[in-house]
């Protein structure tokens, strides 16, 4: 590894000899397999660039010149070239470095990147106030060709092609893959123009005003370098065209590469175990009952905006595929398109991420709620999610869902709930989200019926007196234990919208205080929902209020993330006896 320990910054890397660039790239590569396999993370995407982020590197002068990663999780090869090499045992663990950049990290990131199709956005206004500066720096946006189905990306393209004074290079890394294989009419066009079937100026990239070059092979030092070279001495918007391979280098990555897209801990001589796994998780769950909803009503249609494997609807795409629908990393588009599928009479089922439906929040409220259309929304990944950080962290849904009108929400404490909440978001005649979390509940097996819960109706879980914990959706667990130290009632509220506020005021007339507990923004949360019930009926009550802090929480272990958070069950405990003091009497509430 003589090469690469040499490397502590693009400069020397500049500064070595073309010819051996190679044998770098060799062990660029064999170093972040290495890496990834003992922190885990994102490793076929990252195997796949390392040629090009070598080039980049080489021709560009970094950080003068800006090169933004979309989504970011390419990005590896650059973090160890840009001197974070010593750093990588730490990524995406607490304290350590993030899997995607992050402008505090290093001044070689740019742009903070974890969502997708923002690069392109970025970059143009860096291009553009290097102009407004004269400066003649170069601003490169590096996107994947999934990336680019977003609406955002298009609105960047046109927005960017008609000033022909900046400097402005759009790397379109095209590998035919999201994170499952790319789909749509751009993937179609980009694999005419690799194979030759559409001459390039024809290309959709020349009509929007962008200087196209390529195909160039991007695991080709000696094409991949001149190409930039060129790009870098014109002026003008400009798309390379690179081709590339997901897992390059890595034969089990190159075959598999959505397995090999994230993954945890592993030998590099064994590889990956496809479905080696313990208990299932939430997203199983909600696959299992997708399949079987689907078998039982024709209408319905399931929708994800890029994410079949990570949302668990691998199995429905198989069983199902006329019903099944990938509309690439879109996801305004995915609610618009669920709403117009409702009018006709459709059952749409919208499997998205908790942090990516914030990207389609005008949609949700002006297509799907406003009009009260029957849209399902499984809101997987809700709460804190660990090694993946602040940018994938599903905090916020409680607080944006339920100040919209004809919105219900639901949050899962177990397996078996969200099996039974899911029917009852299906069943409501409008607009419907079931919240839970990533990875696996407390292990209660779902029934195989489709049953629902009472609609808007919480349950009381444990008697005590005294104090009342209201928790929500998985701290539905840490506060039955904390209530049994305690000698609390707990109750699982289960809607956060509709709110039972009946059971809120008979819980405030039997107890003296009262304590919310959910996984996500206290500020607008489920709490908030709590206290504004209680002064609607005018009800004057102890309340006190736990959930995340009013703050980005950073990557690291989930459970330890939860117990900083002080969402333990010890945590819940402490905050109890810390606002009602465990040695003062309480008080008897007997009345309102």
């Amino acid at each position: 590894m003589d090469l690469l320990e040499a490397i502590n910054d693009p400069a020397a890397l500049r500064a070595l000899p073309r010819a051996r660039l190679e044998m770098l790239a060799r062990q660029l590569r064999r170093f972040l397999l290495d890496t990834v396999a003992r922190t885990g993370g994102h490793l076929a995407s990252n195997l796949g660039t390392v040629e090009l982020t070598i080039a980049l590197h080489y021709v560009f002068a970094t950080p003068h010149d800006r090169i933004v990663w979309d989504v970011g999780h390419q990005s590896y090869g650059h973090k160890v070239l840009t001197g974070r090499r010593t750093q990588m045992h730490t990524l995406r663990q607490a304290g350590g470095l993030s899997g995607f950049p992050r402008r505090c990290e290093s001044v070689h990131d740019c742009f903070g990147t974890a969502h997708s199709s923002t690069a392109l956005s970025a970059a143009l206004g860096m291009a553009l106030a290097a102009k407004l500066q004269g400066d003649d720096r170069h601003a490169v946006a590096v996107c994947g060709d999934g990336a680019l189905s977003a609406g955002m990306a298009f609105e960047a393209l046109n927005n960017a092609g008609v000033d022909p004074s900046l400097r402005l290079l759009v790397v379109v890394n095209h590998n035919g893959m999201s994170i499952s294989p790319a789909v749509g009419a751009l993937d179609r066009h980009l694999s005419d123009l690799a194979a030759g079937r559409v001459r390039p100026g024809a290309s959709l990239f020349e009509a929007l005003g962008f200087a196209y070059a390529g195909p160039v092979d991007g695991h080709d030092l000696d094409a991949l370098i001149p190409a930039l070279e060129a790009a870098r001495g014109r002026a003008g918007p400009q798309v390379l065209h690179v081709v590339t391979r997901k897992g390059k280098g890595y034969a089990r990555a190159e075959t598999a590469p959505t397995l090999y897209h994230g993954t945890g801990r592993f030998d590099p001589a064994q590889g990956v175990a496809d479905g080696a796994r313990g208990r299932p998780a939430y997203t199983d769950v909600f696959g299992d009952w997708l399949c079987d909803m689907a078998a039982h009503d024709p209408r319905l249609v399931g929708i994800t905006p890029a994410m079949r494997e990570g949302s668990g609807l691998v199995r429905f795409a198989r069983r199902f595929p006329d019903r099944y629908v990938d509309v690439g990393i879109a996801e305004q588009h995915a609610l618009t398109f669920a709403g117009g599928l409702a009018v006709e009479g459709m059952k749409p089922v919208v499997a998205i991420y908790s942090t990516f439906l914030q990207r389609a929040y005008d949609q949700l409220i002006h297509d799907v709620a406003r009009q009260n259309l029957d849209v399902t929304f499984a809101l997987d990944r809700a709460g804190l999610v660990g090694a993946d950080g602040a940018t994938h962290a599903g905090n916020y849904d409680i607080a944006y869902l339920r100040c919209v009108p004809n919105m219900v929400l639901m949050a899962a404490s177990d397996e078996a709930e969200c099996r039974r909440m899911l029917t009852t978001a299906y069943r409501h005649p409008g607009p419907a989200a079931v919240r839970y979390p990533r990875g696996p509940g407390p292990g209660i097996v779902p029934a195989a019926e489709l049953d629902t819960i009472p609609f808007g109706r919480g349950e009381v879980r444990r008697r005590g007196s005294g104090i009342a914990i209201l928790a929500f959706g998985p701290m539905l667990a840490p506060s039955l234990d904390a209530g049994a130290e305690l000698g609390a009632t707990v109750v699982n509220m289960r809607f956060v919208k509709p709110l039972d506020a009946d059971l809120v005021a008979a819980l405030a007339r039997d107890h003296a205080q009262l304590v919310t507990v959910e996984e996500g923004a206290v500020m607008g949360g489920a709490g908030a929902a709590v206290a504004e019930a209680l002064a609607a009926a005018g009800i004057q009550r102890p309340l006190l209020m736990l959930g995340l802090p009013d703050m980005f929480i950073e990557h690291g272990d989930p459970a330890a993330l939860l117990g900083a958070a002080g969402l333990d069950a010890a945590g819940i405990a402490a905050a109890i006896r810390q606002r009602y003091r465990a040695d003062a009497p309480l008080l008897v509430a007997n009345s309102s």
